[in-house]
């Protein structure tokens, strides 16, 4: 009995050793390793930002601003529709049109608001070069040019033009493209749930010297739901921040 029970201890100790052994040489995961890890056991993957071009104009992450034109500067969206959303004008305006998958995105986010008590409407979407430069001609004869510039963009230069921004605001039109949608239902809305969509507020506040426009909280910019996400996970930075591109303050030279 004796032999018996020596032999026991002296299995317990052996096999204490090789966990002592198996643990030092990292065969057993410290803790450190496993809170690093997700709840499947699997190690956490970091963002791809290289999923999809930044310069390609017809590319959901494509990053257009005062340093980067659209390539060609007149281009032009193949397969822009009208959103099935409260329209600011006739549907057979060019302003009420979007790319297919802003305007599905845009629908699953107005549907959404509503039933939230926001009732967003669509005031501006796509807009041709050719628009632009009347538009734009437009604020820098009424404005001046640096007027002008801090909130319209020069023609092949705009967002508007790839067909994945919107304007949004109130059905009820009140504080149409202004500053006080921010304090609006659908404005506080729009900012709380927009990167459930795919949606980000493309110019923030206080960011002119990087984004090169004033703070536009009606002014949404489909990128996807993936980005978005990561975006407001990260704070909500700009696209600029976070590729790491230059900013654009201005047209430069």
């Amino acid at each position: 009995m004796k032999k018996l029970f020596a032999f026991v201890i002296v299995l317990i100790i052996l096999a204490g050793g090789g966990w002592f052994v198996l643990h030092e040489r990292g065969s057993i995961p410290s803790k450190t390793a496993t809170q690093k890890m997700g709840s499947n056991g699997a190690q956490a993957a970091s963002f791809d930002k290289k999923q999809h071009s930044l310069d390609d104009p017809a590319s959901l992450w494509l990053i257009v601003n005062k340093r980067r034109p659209l390539q060609p500067k007149t281009y032009a969206p193949n397969d822009l529709v009208v959103p099935n959303i409260p329209l600011r004008l006739a549907a057979s305006q060019e302003e009420m049109h979007v790319r297919k998958d802003t305007a599905g995105a845009l629908e699953a986010m107005a549907a959404a608001a509503k039933a939230d008590g926001a009732q967003l409407m669509l005031a501006s979407g796509y807009r041709s070069y050719n628009f632009q430069v009347g538009l734009y001609n437009g604020y820098v004869k009424t404005q001046g040019q640096a007027a002008a510039d801090s909130q319209s963009a020069r023609p092949g230069y705009s967002e508007h033009q790839t067909g994945m921004a919107a304007d949004l605001e109130p059905a009820s039109r009140s504080c149409e493209v202004e500053t006080c949608f921010a304090n609006t239902t659908e404005g506080k809305w729009l900012a709380a749930n927009a990167y459930k969509y795919g949606f980000i507020i493309r110019y923030p506040q206080n960011m002119q010297n990087v984004t090169g426009y004033i703070y536009e909280p009606w002014h949404v910019r489909y990128v996807g739901a993936a980005l978005a996400a990561e975006l407001h996970n990260e704070g909500s930075p700009t696209l600029e921040q976070f590729f790491s591109l230059a900013a654009a303050p201005d047209y430069g030279s």
